[in-house]
């Protein structure tokens, strides 16, 4: 088997993720393992009430409260995961399915790996035929997202692998020339791996940029045209609204995710190719070697995650993988009757 696949319906069963929501809304996620509770101050929840109940079903706490049993969803569970770096969110994410076009049986390059948020959807877009490779600057980051990405597929697939290093020197060696079909950004300086990127991708190949600021957008985008190895670079950003709507109190939502990060867009053009000059009206568009140098991570002030905070995440989502791995074993030494009641 060439990757993991969650199961996503059906009865719940030992090594099952199940999100509780209790009286006052709040959600709490369980992996179910045998003669294991789920412990609140509203009263407890045996897990072996739980299997065998059909997803959306209702149980009862020691205390009488009732709690709703769903399995949690992708989007969910990237919400509420251990964190080492700060993660895309998942209007992004769908974003740079679509954007990036990441088909099933794709071939896929992704740095950095952060938190594993990311990781979680191409694995998902690229399906059982498609190959993930990630790379990470940081052993920490890369020990919470393999973690993370354990912790919700109960094993770590085998279409993925986290190479710790930096891209520009690893990925020569990790891949065949022109073989990639995408290239996923998401890391401070971009523009340092563009040369090694091109020669990755194949001819019409996506490279898709995740940034946080609007310097580095500009930066990133001139460079990528100064290449001359890609079409004219499309950026945007995405805002999502919700609404709160109940009989006829039908309004925006007081708080709303607004900018998180811009997509930018480019594709590999084929060797020897020259791109045809657009005509363009005039524009300040001038820049100088003072105003790019002025444009590096350490001139934005950018926050970056302390050791302590990501060495807490990464012990957090190993453990959580281990518990994945272990009640998933358990599922198996379970008689099938126990299963499939």
């Amino acid at each position: 088997m060439s990757a993991v696949e969650r199961r996503q319906s059906g009865p719940f069963r030992i090594g099952d993720k199940v999100q509780l929501t209790g009286p006052k809304g709040r959600m709490n996620t369980v992996t179910l393992e045998p003669g294991k509770v789920f412990h609140t101050h509203r009263g407890m929840v045996d897990h072996d009430t739980l299997v065998g109940l059909p997803d959306g079903s209702v149980v009862t706490s020691t205390t009488g409260d009732e709690y709703l049993a769903l399995r949690p969803l992708l989007n969910d569970f990237v919400m509420s995961m251990p964190r080492g770096a700060a993660i895309i969110y998942p209007k992004d994410a769908a974003q740079i399915l679509a954007l990036g076009d990441i088909f099933p049986g794709a071939t896929v390059v992704e740095a950095g790996v952060g938190s594993g948020a990311l990781s979680l959807w191409l694995l998902r877009g690229i399906g059982p035929g498609g190959t993930l490779k990630s790379f990470e600057r940081r052993e920490e980051f890369a020990q919470v997202a393999r973690g993370n990405v354990t912790s919700f597929l109960g094993a770590e697939p085998e279409n993925w692998s986290v190479t710790v290093g930096d891209l520009v020197e690893e990925l020569p060696t990790a891949v065949e020339p022109a073989s990639v079909d995408r290239v996923v950004l998401d890391m401070l300086a971009p523009w340092e791996c563009l040369d090694v990127c091109a020669a990755a991708l194949t001819p019409g190949g996506v490279l898709l940029c995740y940034i946080a600021t609007v310097t580095q957008l500009s930066r990133v985008a001139e460079a990528i045209r100064s290449t001359g190895m890609f079409t004219d670079p499309s950026s945007s950003e995405t805002m999502v609204r919700g609404w709160h709507v109940e009989g006829l109190a039908v309004r925006p939502d007081h708080r709303m995710v607004a900018h998180t990060g811009f997509l930018l867009t480019a594709r590999r053009l084929a060797p020897g190719t020259i791109l045809p000059s657009l005509k363009r009206r005039a524009s300040k568009s001038d820049f100088s070697d003072a105003d790019v140098e002025a444009w590096t991570p350490g001139s934005l002030g950018d926050r970056v995650a302390s050791d302590k905070r990501v060495r807490k995440a990464a012990r957090a989502a190993q453990t959580d993988a281990a518990h994945a791995v272990a009640a998933a074993s358990a599922t198996d030494d379970r008689s099938p009757s126990v299963e499939d009641n």
